[in-house]
Parts: structure tokens; sequence; C-alpha cells
């Protein structure tokens, strides 16, 4: 586990002296400009001084149908977010964002001060979200088709995934690249019991911001290139150990106490590439992940889970505007994304391989804009695993955003 640890450090290193080396020559250029928007760093692109505000948010419905069997139907106010960012100054900005999920459920979803020290430099702490695949950054659902976020946004990398951290993130415009590198608390794996399992492994380990625990901080990187029109392709990477509770106030001299807590952690090191493409009428994208954990072995053993050594998937969408095609003046927008997935995708010799986490989806749909920020959804899913099982599922609903 150390060795490969050794080698992302290594890896990162290289990454920031490339990003350094690049930023020397660069005009001076506001550091978001050529960003995807999000609803965040919309807020930090306001000329307005002083309080912005933003929100956004989903009611959905979703009916499970088929295998000759009755289904009860979901209908939720999925999320209500609220966003609030104030300018102190032209380079200093703070931005929060509130979420109620679910009616009662209420989370800071981020809270970070954001400092331009430089055009291409920008220095940041706070409540941080993790740079890690699309649906994580730019979740605002007039962003993304489909009612439900993909799939892999909860199995692969649990979105939303936010952690307390701090680093710096910029825009090179001569490079055509935009840069993020976070260090952060690693994600909380025992906590008087197991959090991770082997259907969602890093799901239920995510500490939110709330009285976290870190012993070391863990390491967030990416990097985008948008040098081809229509284009932007990421990669990003993510390395560092679960935490523990077990670890506090225990003897460091003592064998058998460090080995029971040595046995509560793992080892993560993830990687991901993302890929946005966009020509007049048509849209396309897809993200790809590879996980591998360390330490799994001694961790099923303390804990009876059964979490894979490493896990793999990745998706495939592509949509076109048909308004043309209709004489209609709102953006209507059919899609199909397909998915295949496997949280065990392999296994140490402790447990045996569970088909049923081995997963494909396909979602078919449509996205409806009555202007640019309130779209009507609507899709079709097919949910199959390796074991057979097969559910379909029909959602609906609306989403909107606005500042």
């Amino acid at each position: 586990m150390q060795h490969n640890i050794k080698i992302m450090k290594h890896i990162y290193t290289l990454i920031c002296l490339i990003i350094g080396t690049l930023a020397f020559g660069q005009g001076e250029m506001d550091s978001f400009s050529n960003y995807h928007q999000n609803a965040a760093r919309t807020l930090l692109e306001s000329k307005q001084g002083g309080l912005v505000m933003g929100a956004y948010g989903e009611i959905h419905y979703e009916q499970p149908f088929g295998n000759n069997t009755k289904y009860n139907g979901d209908l939720d106010a999925e999320r209500m977010v609220l966003l609030f960012g104030y300018k102190f100054d032209k380079k200093t900005s703070f931005i929060t964002e509130i979420e109620i999920e679910h009616i009662k459920e209420v989370f800071l979803e981020q809270a970070y001060l954001n400092y331009q020290a430089k055009s291409w430099l920008n220095v940041q702490a706070g409540l941080l979200l993790i740079p890690m695949g699309l649906m994580n950054e730019y979740h605002e659902p007039t962003i993304f088709n489909g009612v439900n976020r993909p799939t892999i946004a909860k199995a692969l990398y649990p979105s939303t995934w936010r952690e307390i951290g701090a680093g710096i993130a910029g825009n090179l415009p001569n490079a055509a690249l935009r840069y993020q590198l976070y260090a952060v608390n690693g994600p909380m794996g025992y906590n008087n019991g197991a959090q991770l399992d082997g259907s969602k492994p890093l799901r239920g380990a995510r500490q939110k911001g709330a009285q976290v625990t870190m012993t070391a901080p863990d390491l967030s990187a990416k990097i985008n290139y948008y040098g081809i029109k229509g284009l932007d392709i990421g990669l990003a990477g993510y390395v560092g150990t679960t935490e523990s509770n077990l670890f506090d106030g225990i003897n460091r001299d003592s064998l058998s106490q460090m080995a029971t807590a040595d046995s509560s952690v793992i080892g993560i090191q993830m990687v991901g590439l993302d890929v946005r493409y966009q020509a007049k009428k048509f849209q396309a994208k897809g993200e790809l992940f590879f996980s591998n954990f360390s330490n799994t072995k001694q961790y099923n053993a303390f804990t009876s889970k059964d979490l894979g050594s490493s896990m793999f998937g990745y998706y495939a969408e592509i949509g076109y505007d048909i308004s043309d095609l209709l004489h209609i003046k709102k953006r209507l927008i059919p899609f199909v994304r397909y998915s295949e997935y496997n949280t065990h995708n392999t296994v140490n010799s402790d447990i045996v391989t569970n088909a049923s986490y081995d997963r494909t989806v396909l979602t078919a749909g449509i996205s409806f804009f009555l202007n640019q920020s309130f779209v009507v959804k609507a899709d079709y899913q097919n949910f199959n695993d390796a074991n057979n099982n097969e559910l379909h599922q029909f959602n609906t609903g609306i989403g909107f955003w606005f500042r």
C-alpha cells in the first residue's frame, strides 16, 4: 500500500510542476473564464459585488414495473438548494451551498473561501467538492440529462462527495488547461463499525464536513484539456487512506492495538476520465473509472464485510436537440445512456465474487427546456446484473436553476 501511495504522490508532484511551468507567461485573464459553468462557479464569476444568491432543485416521480410484480411509486422533493456567495473584493470570495434533501435532511454541500492570488492561481480552503467525475461538480438538474444522475455517480464515486481541505485551482488559457489540486480528509472507513461495503464501497464513508476525523490528508487532483472546439477532457486522481476512530487514544507501542486499528482502514487509489463534446445540436459525454483498494483482506476479516479489491465502470451518452426539426423554439433533447460497472471487479481470496455487483443500466429519455432555467424530464431505465436480475423503471420530474 505504501509503495502505491508513493507512486501516486510522485504523479501529483509531476502534475504540479507542469502546472507551475505552464503558468509562467500567462496573461492577465480571469482564471475561471473558460470553465464549464456550475452554480457555484457562476456566482464566483458574477461582476456584482457583495452578496450574490442562487438556487436549484428537482422533484421526481419514480415508478418501478415488470417481473409480474406490483411496486409502489415514489414521489419526492429530491433536493432544494440555496447558494450564497459574497465578494469581499476583486480577489476574495466566499461560496456556500445549503441543501435540503427529501424535505427533512439539511446538509452543507460547499463552503469555501476563494482567493485569486494570480490570474492563473486561486487558493481555496473549506468544505470542497472532490474533483472526481462530472456529476460531483456539475449536478444542477439543468446541466445533465435524465431524471436521476448516472448510477455510477453513486456506486463508483460517492456523489455528492465533499470533504474539508485546501488547495489550488486555476485556468491556463494559453495551454487550454484547467487544474485543481487539494489536500482533504479521507472517508471514514470505520466508526464503531464498518462504513464500507461491496455494493457501493465509499458512499457510506463520506464525512461531509461534520466533526471530521483525520490522521493524515488524502490528495485529490484533476486536470482538464479544452483545446479542441466543443471538446473537454478531464483526468482526475485520488490517493490516500480511509479514517478510523480506532486510532484515537491507542498506545503507539502496543502491537495488538496498532494491528487492530490498521485492519480498520483501506488504501484508495482512484483514477477517473471524463469527456464532454458539443457540436451544434449534438451532444455526447462519458465517464470511466478504476479504483484500487488495498488492505481489503484485513478489513473484511475484521469487519465481516465483502469489500472488493478493485472496481471499474463507465458510461457513454449521446443526445440531440430536435427543436429545429419540430419547428419549436424550446429545446427538446432525446438521449440514450449506457452504463456498465462492477464494484467486485477483483476480490481477494477471502471473499466470493458477488455477481449482483456486476451491473448494467440502459437509460433513454427526453429533456424539454421551457427556458434555460427550467427543464421537464422523463426517461425509462432498464437495470440488469450478472445474476440475470432485471428491473424496469419509469421516471419523470422537473428541475430548475436560477440566480
